[in-house]
């Protein structure tokens, strides 16, 4: 019988960057080039690379890298005071960039405002615990601080200090792809249900639909000043006069939406049949109900990655890398919109 204090059989010593190398027919160099994302390599090149690596199941040794270089490879990821909501998408994907480049990360809640979270990162940055500190949430001006010194710092603040959504979270512009979407489908009576306007992402979707509506000259029966509940759509729907011409209603997000769609039920009034509908953010409930939800999916995983390709720029000293704003939204036509009634 095998001793219980052996190692087991099943345990592999950790691949080294020789043999990765070896199993690719490259030279460790090159394998190390291939970990740093350092550019100029050939596709077929790194591709043999991630054959081995992965056939391999080869993981850098961060702890002795950092013995070896005097730095500790992590990067710090800054939110306001955790809540209970935490952007886990924007997470994911800054992290999954990080690691893909050889660093581990660390998320923080920093309270305080501005100032305070400001005052935190350079604490931060003093313990040398950190390469570099990308932030989703504003910080004061560091651009003029000594002791900053050499580590880079990112602002992608897309949440304010009480984690309401601002920068390209906020960005109105799909709400125009949406109202010409239903101008093609024959609408030309258009209601908004506006959500919160103390938050940036109401105000910038109720301009943008406004600058639509004229734009393409459609009209507008009017804005409904919403709170992002189901009530406040509800409302809006039972309170429409039954005389007032609307096709199509732009809600402030998917929750407002149902909220709408079962006021116009509750009514009599058909969606789409009669009415379409068009809500927000993708939420899952929306692909669920009865008519599913028109909606806008913007992708936070992706902006959560450029954010930390900034910053691992930087960290390299390479030059900022190209942010395509077109991947981060999509309008999803759904059941609750269609053409308008003849």
């Amino acid at each position: 019988m095998a001793s219980g204090t052996g190692t087991s059989g099943a345990e592999k010593k950790r691949a080294t960057i020789w043999e990765v190398a070896r199993l690719a027919g490259v030279s460790h160099q090159t394998v190390s080039r291939y970990l740093k994302n350092n550019g100029g390599m050939k596709p077929s090149t790194r591709a043999k690379i991630e054959r081995a690596v992965a056939e391999l199941n080869y993981r850098p040794n961060l702890i002795a890298r950092s013995m070896r270089t005097q730095r500790s490879n992590r990067i710090t990821i800054v939110l306001p005071e955790l809540t209970n909501f935490v952007p886990v998408p924007m997470l994911k994907g800054a992290s999954a960039a990080a690691h893909e480049a050889g660093y581990t990360t660390d998320v923080v809640g920093l309270e305080g405002g501005e100032s305070g979270r400001a005052e935190g990162v350079l604490s931060l940055l003093e313990t040398e615990q950190a390469e570099g500190v990308l932030s989703f949430a504003p910080l004061a001006d560091l651009a003029d601080r000594p002791e900053v010194g050499h580590k880079p710092i990112v602002v992608f603040g897309e949440y304010d200090d009480n984690l309401h959504a601002r920068g390209e979270l906020a960005d109105g512009r799909p709400a125009e792809q949406i109202i010409r979407h239903l101008a093609d489908l024959g609408h030309r009576r258009f209601l908004h249900v506006a959500g919160a306007q103390d938050w940036v992402s109401a105000r910038n979707r109720r301009t943008v639909y406004v600058e639509a509506i004229a734009q393409l000259g459609l009209e507008s029966y009017g804005i409904v000043d919403g709170d992002w509940t189901m009530r406040s759509g509800y409302e809006a729907a039972r309170d429409l006069p039954a005389d007032s011409g609307v096709t199509a209603v732009l809600a402030a997000n998917d929750y407002v939406a149902m909220g709408v769609i079962r006021g116009f039920q509750d009514r009599g009034v058909r969606v789409p049949e009669d009415v379409s509908v068009f809500g927000w953010d993708n939420e899952e409930v929306s692909r669920y109900c009865l008519p599913t939800i028109s909606t806008v999916h913007t992708d936070r995983e992706a902006l959560g990655r450029q954010g930390m390709l900034s910053l691992l720029a930087l960290i390299r000293g390479e030059p900022q890398p190209d942010v395509n704003k077109s991947i981060l939204f999509e309008v999803i036509p759904r059941g609750s919109s269609g053409p308008v009634a003849r």
